[in-house]
């Protein structure tokens, strides 16, 4: 790879994030990877696009419907809904030994408005009743 085409690259992650934006903005109507080429408006090839919704499926961020030959997609969760899911992942990935430190890390990261909702959010989960299998909501 030269390093004109190195630097045209998209940051990782980029294209993911352009898609599932496409399939939010479907309004629930699931997507076929030409339906997001077009949405899209770029020139990424249908391929391309194929590939993403295939490995956007394999994490488990979208469902798939049979459409014809090929597939329909749909998101399996709004964008903060992802966004939580990605951040329990990290957490996850932090193991027991250093979870505290990450999270302890997180938090003194805030800035004080997201402190202050934080700490409002924790005060109404202490409130609300277990969810289905004993986490707190």
């Amino acid at each position: 790879m030269t390093e004109a085409n190195a630097s045209a690259r998209r940051p990782s992650g980029e294209l993911e994030a352009s898609v599932l934006a496409a399939l939010w903005a479907a309004d629930g109507r699931a997507l076929t990877p030409a339906d997001v080429q077009r949405d899209l408006g770029t020139a990424l090839a249908r391929t391309t696009v194929t590939t993403i919704l295939a490995r956007l499926y394999e994490k488990g961020s979208v469902s798939r419907t049979r459409a014809g030959r090929g597939y329909a997609y749909l998101p399996v969760q709004d964008s903060p809904g992802l966004a939580a899911r990605r951040m329990r992942t990290e957490l996850d990935k932090s193991g027991e030994d250093d979870r505290g430190t990450v999270l302890a890390r997180f938090v003194s990261q805030l800035g004080p408005d997201d402190e202050r909702l934080l700490r409002e959010l924790l005060a109404g989960a202490e409130e609300a009743p277990p969810a289905e299998g004993g986490e707190v909501s």
